[in-house]
């Protein structure tokens, strides 16, 4: 079955996705945080935490053009999934994998 994740090549494809869409979507990025940290470890609880934040800014604001402030890194995981970073997520906290820290660039 295709998830709703593997449609979103872009952040501003969120704000084309109904109610129903978004809650499936907010499943899959959980599932996926889950999985990654089970395996990796992570900071499960706050990024969980941030996942219907992220989708509510994305439904509403431009990622491009509107600048979002993670109060610490490991809220922004669906932030890193949803902006081109989720074929490599699943190295999260490994050597040479990406870092569970934001960084600007």
């Amino acid at each position: 079955m295709e998830q709703i994740l593997d449609n979103i090549k872009h952040p501003a494809d969120v704000q084309k996705l109904s109610i129903s869409h978004l809650q499936s979507l907010a499943a899959e990025l959980r599932r996926m945080i889950i999985d990654t940290c089970a395996k990796n470890g992570g900071h499960l609880a706050p990024s969980l935490g941030t996942v219907d934040l992220t989708l509510a800014l994305y439904s509403v604001f431009n990622p491009e053009r509107d600048k979002f402030v993670w109060d610490v890194g490991h809220q922004a995981y669906a932030h890193k999934i949803l902006t081109g970073r989720r074929e490599n997520f699943a190295t999260l906290r490994t050597l040479n994998g990406i870092t569970g820290f934001p960084k600007r660039s």
